[in-house]
């Protein structure tokens, strides 16, 4: 007997799942970029919570010259204080007003988000 037709539908589900999983976060980044206000046309804004410890904010640009830029920040929460990295910079505790703006930020985040994914989404 052969393993592949046990192996098989839980490949196909974690593909589904995975699927489902990126399609949910996708859509959480681009309405929590949404919170902040208009965003101009060539800029791209993304905030969301990866995980119980990992807040991301992301934001891509066109310059004058057509060219794309790219600034993606983590906050990553931690017992001792919230920490921050921009791309490769080390990490850095914030500062009381980014800790204050990060804490209104999640906050607003935690009590829109899942309101409007699951308006969208389970109807």
């Amino acid at each position: 007997m052969t393993l592949l037709p046990k192996i098989q539908p839980s490949l196909l589900a974690k593909k589904r799942y995975d699927k489902a999983y990126t399609l949910v976060l996708e859509t959480e980044a681009y309405l929590g970029g949404q919170l902040f206000g208009p965003i101009k046309e060539g800029h791209r804004r993304d905030f969301f919570c990866l995980d119980s410890h990992t807040w991301v904010w992301h934001e891509e640009w066109l310059d004058k010259y057509k060219e794309r830029h790219a600034l993606t920040t983590y906050y990553h929460i931690r017992k001792d204080g919230i920490l921050k990295s921009h791309g490769n910079q080390n990490y850095q505790l914030l500062t009381k007003q980014e800790l204050d703006n990060f804490l209104k930020a999640s906050k607003l985040y935690i009590e829109t988000i899942p309101n409007k994914i699951s308006t969208k989404y389970l109807k």
